[in-house]
Order: C-alpha cells, then sequence, then structure tokens
C-alpha cells in the first residue's frame, strides 16, 4: 500500500477540521434561522392577542358575542382563537362551542407560560379538542384576568415557511466545495515541493546527481523559490568544498614540494660530513652553516604555514584589540635596518603619529612586515619604500605601500597572492622566501574587512593598496 504523502495529510485533516466546522456552523445556522421563525410567527399571534383585548376593552363588551365579533372581523386563514380564565377554564373558541366538555387548559405548555412569564407558545401540539395539530401561542391579561390564545393549524405550509432556507445550505455547500479546491491546489503545490525537497535530501544523503530533471523546476510561488534557493545553496557548498579540497590537495603538494628542498639540502650536507670523517673543518663549518641555513629557512615556511592556518580559521579566533599600526610601522624600521642599509634603501613613512584600529597585533604586522620583506627582496639597491594611508567615509582605512624599483610583469600581477607562486622561483628560494608571505598579507586584510589590490607604478615600482576596517 503506498504511503499517504505529508502533503495530501495536511489536506484531509485540514478539510476534516474545516468540514466539521462547516456542518456545525450549518446546524448552527439552521437552528437560528428556524428559532427566528418561530419566534417571528409567535410575534405575530402575540400581537393579534393584543389587538383583540385592546378592541374588546374599547367597545367596553367582554362576552362570548364581543369575541365572536372580534374573531369574524379579523380572523387569519385557519387559526383557532381561545379565551381562558385564569383557572384554564375555556370561555370561548371560535371553533368548539362544547364549553362544558372542553376539558380544563390549564396543564398546556403555552397556557401555564403565559401565567408565568405573561406570554407562551407551543409548537406541533395535537389539540385533544380538534385532534389536530397546531402553532399555539397565549397572552395572559392580568387586568381583565383572562388569556388569550390564538392558534395556526400546523400543516405542511406552515411546517415550510418555519423551515430554513434551503438555499442557504446550497450556498454554504458551494462555498465549501470553491474552499476546499482552492485548498487543494494549494496543499498540492506544497506536497509538490515537500516531495522534491524529500528527493533532494534522499540523494544528497547518497553522494547521488543532483542534475536530474525532477529537481529542475519548482512551482512558481514563494515555497518553489525557497526550495530552489535551497538546492542552489546546497550546491554552491558542495562546489565550494569541492574547491577547498582542491584546494587543500594544491597546499600540501606545494607544502611537500617546498619542504623537500631545503630536507634534501640538509640531508646532503650531513650526509657529506658523516661519510667523510676526514673533511677539513673549514668545509665541515661551510656545511653545517649551510644546513643551519636551510633549517631557518625550514622554520620561516612552518610559521608562515602556521599563520595561514590561524587566518582559515577565522575571526573568531583571533584575539581582536586596539592596535597602533604606525607603532607597528616604527617597530619594523627599526627591526629592517640593518637590511634597509644593506640594500641601500629607506622608507617614507608618512603615517600619522597615531593610527589605530581595531584589529589582530600579531596579523597586521604580518601585512605589513611581509611587505616590507618583499619590498627589501625585490625591490632592487637603492630604492624608496612609501607608506601612507588615508580615511575613507566608509569607517575604513585605505593604505598604499609603494616602492619605485623595478616592479613586476603585467601577467604576474593577478596571480601575486596566491600560495607559493613566485615571480622568479630560483631568485625567490636563494632570498629565503617561503612564497607564502603575500597570501599571508591578503588573508590578513580580508580578516580585517579590507581589500588588497597590486599594481605597477608607470615611473617603475610595485604598489599595494589595500583597506583595513577601523572598527
Amino acid at each position: 500500500m503506498a504511503k499517504s504523502t505529508l502533503g495530501k495529510r495536511i489536506f484531509f485533516s485540514i478539510l476534516s477540521l474545516f468540514a466539521v466546522f462547516a456542518i456545525l456552523f450549518m446546524v448552527f445556522q439552521q437552528y437560528r434561522e428556524r428559532e427566528y421563525r418561530i419566534e417571528t410567527l409567535n410575534l405575530r399571534l402575540q400581537d393579534y392577542n393584543a389587538r383583540m383585548i385592546e378592541s374588546l376593552a374599547y367597545i367596553g363588551d367582554f362576552n362570548e358575542s364581543s369575541f365572536a365579533d372580534f374573531v369574524d372581523h379579523h380572523l387569519l386563514p385557519s387559526m383557532r382563537v381561545t379565551v381562558l380564565d385564569t383557572a384554564g377554564t375555556v370561555l370561548f373558541d371560535n371553533i368548539v362551542k362544547d364549553y362544558e366538555n372542553i376539558e380544563n387548559h390549564s396543564n398546556r405548555k403555552e397556557i401555564k407560560d403565559a401565567l408565568k412569564y405573561g406570554s407562551g407558545y407551543d409548537i406541533n401540539r395535537t389539540s385533544t379538542t380538534t385532534d389536530k395539530d397546531y402553532f399555539y401561542s397565549a397572552t395572559y391579561f392580568p387586568s381583565k384576568e383572562v388569556i388569550i390564545r390564538s392558534a395556526m393549524i400546523y400543516d405542511n405550509n406552515l411546517s415550510a415557511s418555519l423551515r430554513a432556507d434551503q438555499h442557504y445550505l446550497w450556498f454554504a455547500f458551494i462555498v465549501m466545495l470553491v474552499l476546499t479546491l482552492v485548498l487543494y491546489r494549494f496543499i498540492m503545490r506544497l506536497d509538490t515541493n515537500i516531495s522534491k525537497l524529500r528527493i533532494f535530501a534522499l540523494r544528497a544523503d547518497h553522494n547521488e546527481s543532483l542534475e536530474t530533471e525532477d529537481l529542475i523546476q519548482f512551482p512558481d510561488d514563494e515555497l518553489g523559490e525557497i526550495s530552489e534557493s535551497i538546492i542552489k545553496i546546497y550546491k554552491r557548498l558542495q562546489q565550494t568544498k569541492e574547491e577547498q579540497n582542491m584546494l587543500k590537495r594544491q597546499l600540501t603538494q606545494n607544502i611537500a614540494h617546498e619542504l623537500k628542498t631545503p630536507v634534501a639540502s640538509i640531508q646532503g650536507y650531513l650526509e657529506t660530513i658523516i661519510t667523510n670523517p676526514n673533511i677539513d673543518e673549514k668545509t665541515k663549518a661551510q656545511f653545517v652553516d649551510r644546513c643551519f641555513a636551510q633549517t631557518q629557512r625550514l622554520s620561516s615556511l612552518l610559521s608562515d604555514i602556521s599563520i595561514l592556518n590561524r587566518l582559515d580559521d577565522g575571526r573568531s579566533m583571533m584575539e581582536f584589540e586596539d592596535v597602533d599600526i604606525a607603532k607597528i610601522v616604527r617597530q619594523i624600521q627599526q627591526e629592517t635596518a640593518l637590511m634597509l642599509a644593506d640594500r641601500k634603501m629607506n622608507i617614507n613613512n608618512r603615517l600619522p603619529d597615531t593610527l589605530t584600529v581595531w584589529g589582530s597585533q600579531s596579523m597586521i604586522y604580518s601585512i605589513f612586515r611581509n611587505l616590507t620583506d618583499n619590498a627589501i627582496a625585490y625591490a632592487g639597491e637603492g630604492t624608496t619604500i612609501t607608506i601612507s594611508a588615508y580615511e575613507t567615509a566608509k569607517g575604513k582605512w585605505h593604505f598604499t605601500f609603494a616602492d619605485n624599483g623595478v616592479g613586476v610583469d603585467g601577467k604576474h600581477l593577478s596571480r601575486l597572492f596566491e600560495r607559493f607562486y613566485r615571480v622568479d622561483k630560483g631568485r625567490s628560494r636563494k632570498m629565503g622566501g617561503t612564497g607564502l608571505g603575500l597570501a599571508i598579507v591578503k588573508n590578513a586584510v580580508i580578516l580585517h574587512g579590507g581589500t588588497i589590490s597590486a599594481s605597477n607604478i608607470l615611473s617603475g615600482g610595485l604598489r599595494f593598496d589595500f583597506t583595513i576596517s577601523s572598527e
């Protein structure tokens, strides 16, 4: 047996509740309308009773003859009029004249209600006197100590007049049918979306292809848009995951390749020393120095990889505080003074005395230190590094880090921030670079809500423009 879908279960549940409510409402309305018709008829008969007593009081006669005269002139079709005293004895009846044999009416419902409440009625009761069914309405007049009871024969015509209008039932039925069709259409659209999302979930769980015809198009409504968005987001996440896996594989391969060179060099030097115990001390010291240089390169490489891993973990893993960038740049100037002097270079620091942002002290230091080391390594001897900044209207600081050196071939500019990318691989390794410096710069800038770009200066040199959020 096929399993009922969620949409169908919702439809039948709502339809059942709606049907119960509709039926109860129609029954209630039928009851109210019938009560209204009964009350209307009762008021007509009560009005007749009141006019009769007023007329008799006006002419001053209060006997059978006056009763009969009023009834003859004011009788409605199929009407029976009875006058009783407070004891229930019949004083007048326009149909039955044998008053002595008419039983006492004190036990009649309408009579008891009239004596108790001033008026009363009874529906569809068979008269023991005439053996016919009547609708009775009695009124008690204390000033005359009589009860006037008027009655209509309860025939098919009267019964039909007291029934509720059947047109209302047909109208209610049609409205219910229309609402049912609207509900069915809405629920089926919902069911379609839910079914497709279920197919999507099952295929996603089993790593099956989502590029299938039944997941291409959803109904053109809000639920369809939400369903399509969920699938698109999932596909983007899958694509992003695949790209991340590919980047991780590339990074792993690049790290292995970068580690292989210094490790092979260290292994080669140490193997030479071990296999040649009689090597002279000068050569041995030279090999040991070269091993030490390679270990420093390994240390720098591992340190940069660690920084990148921290950046990949995101802002939540960093400790943010007020950071004075101007102070950091001055510190880097002092730390690189000997290297700058050796390359006959200088730094033109145009930053204000204090420039405070909310950020990570270590990451901001990495930005300016890596840019400085990059310029020292590749700008060329006798060049100048210029650092300047201004605050934008969007709550960010815009920095320019430029040199007037040799610049970079235009084809390399778009790839400068890639991990392990080198413009001149041989020279980079000779200079001790890890190939991760500018990648660290870019990720650190992004961490601080900014962007970075590189461009060549027409007059010569390389320029980096980047922003850092001030808050």
